[in-house]
């Protein structure tokens, strides 16, 4: 595989990552690479998994072997009320490992941490949850909107290639949300999610700006389709998508609608067949549940009650280790060869730089070990075997650096017509507004010295300027 599809450089000395560094790639970071992921590599050795757990009689977590933790395990799964909710780091292999077993023992129940509309055509079309015109296609765009999302925090890559066609292709920016620091200029447009349904009608002064353009993109946060009217925003946008299309002189290989995903197993989930958010285990709490991965709050021990048993399986010691009967270290992103597919759909590979520390192991193997203690053994023993079941499963995650065009728009807008268009009167909102909610969004970076230091950094400075304020 030619070096170039890679995008960092891990280097390492006695088993620790001591830099991660940026490797060219100009179809994804050019040469560039974010502070979140050049310098919380130091959370990969803090608050680390090191063995299994297993809770005893007494409610306490108590250090087991491996083979004592697995039959623990195995003998709580021996239900068909069972589901699992992977994280945002988790990779394809284990993903879809996880998948064949929980249908090997009669469950569908498969769900991602972040919500996403089902309504329309839903996950069942990938043109609805990728960025279709790439993260390179910024750069092209002649006028871009913004809804829902705070980029520089949310994807700085892609928001260094907009800061770019801003500098030197003389982009035009709008933005719908709170107003945030991008590092470049935008006409703001507000933050009520109706704009969406009057840009849509035409009825809003920018529809003309928008029909103009000639490479228009539309971007939409994730988070913007978590939310309660995530359905009727999703249809609108892609109505709106559908008549810039028609009214603008685009190129006909130009993807006017693109989603912006901030979780790096998103895309791969839903490839997978995973179903997006946990709202139907809040409604009906399975007898276990499998967390593989899952660090981000979106189930608490009170949503599925004090007699189901949790399963965590990960690599630090955070939000879903804290909350389980049972716990299996597995491998973080530098210690396993592994599948990731980022926002544009174009599949990756991680190759192992070090070992797992302690009794952790590939979460993969994990599950095809407990597969076989539960008697549902699954069909693949090596590598090959489970990326074999992925091409399998969807042919383009064994296919690296490639990006598998997502088609079928019209089909969408079309399936979307029928879906309501009533919008929440909650304004339009980013988790991520500021630069300290950047420095701590996943368990390494929550694991992180360096992150926390610069958090103590923003706060002091923030300090320093009321101070002046007050001052002056």
């Amino acid at each position: 595989m030619p070096l170039s599809r890679w995008a960092i450089i891990v280097s390492t000395r006695t088993g620790e990552v001591l830099r991660v560094l940026p490797r060219l790639n100009e179809d994804i970071n050019e040469e560039w690479l974010a502070d979140k992921g050049r310098f919380a590599y130091d959370g990969l050795k803090r608050q680390r998994l090191l063995t299994p757990f297993v809770r005893n009689c007494d409610g306490q977590l108590v250090a087991t072997e491996w083979e004592d933790a697995l039959i623990a395990v195995a003998q709580k799964l021996q239900t068909s009320e069972v589901a699992g909710v992977v994280g945002s780091l988790a990779d394809a292999e284990a993903m879809v490992a996880l998948k064949d077993l929980l249908n090997k023992l009669g469950s569908e129940d498969l769900y991602t941490e972040y919500a996403f509309p089902l309504e329309g055509a839903g996950t069942d079309l990938r043109a609805n949850y990728l960025l279709n015109n790439k993260i390179a296609g910024a750069e092209e765009a002649d006028l871009i909107l913004l809804i829902g999302t705070n980029p520089r925090f949310e994807a700085p890559l892609f928001n260094a290639r907009i800061r770019k066609g801003y500098l030197t292709n003389e982009l035009d920016v709008a933005y719908i949300g709170p107003k945030v620091d991008l590092r470049y200029d935008y006409e703001h447009l507000g933050e009520s999610a109706d704009l969406i349904k009057q840009l849509a009608s035409g009825s809003h002064p920018f529809s003309k700006k928008l029909s103009a353009a000639k490479k228009p993109l539309i971007v939409v946060g994730a988070d913007m389709l978590s939310r309660s009217d995530g359905a009727a925003v999703l249809a609108l946008v892609q109505q709106l998508a559908a008549k810039v299309t028609c009214e603008s002189d685009v190129p006909c290989d130009w993807k006017v609608l693109n989603i912006l995903q901030k979780a790096a197993s998103q895309v791969a989930a839903l490839d997978i067949g995973y179903k997006p958010g946990t709202s139907a285990i809040r409604e009906k709490p399975p007898k276990v549940l499998f967390l593989l991965g899952a660090d981000e709050g979106s189930i608490s021990r009170d949503d599925v009650g004090k007699d189901c048993f949790i399963i965590y399986q990960g690599h630090h010691g955070d939000h879903g280790a804290s909350i389980a009967d049972a716990i299996l270290p597995g491998a973080a992103y530098t210690e396993k060869q592994s599948t990731y597919v980022n926002t544009e759909g174009r599949a990756q590979q991680t190759l192992t730089a070090v070992t797992p520390p302690g009794l952790a192991r590939e979460d993969w193997k994990i599950i095809r070990a407990l597969s076989e203690i539960i008697g549902v053994k699954l069909p693949y023993d090596t590598l090959l075997e489970i990326r074999d079941r992925l091409g399998q499963v969807a042919p383009h995650l064994v296919r690296y650096g490639e990006v598998e065009e997502a088609n079928y728009e019209e089909q969408a807008t079309e399936l979307a017509k029928g879906v309501s268009s009533n919008l929440s009167s909650e304004p339009v909102d980013v988790k991520q507004k500021n630069l300290e909610d950047y420095y701590m969004t996943d368990p390494i970076s929550r694991a992180s010295g360096t992150m926390a230091k610069c958090i103590q950094a923003v706060h002091k400075q923030k300090q320093s300027k009321y101070y002046e304020e007050a001052v002056n």
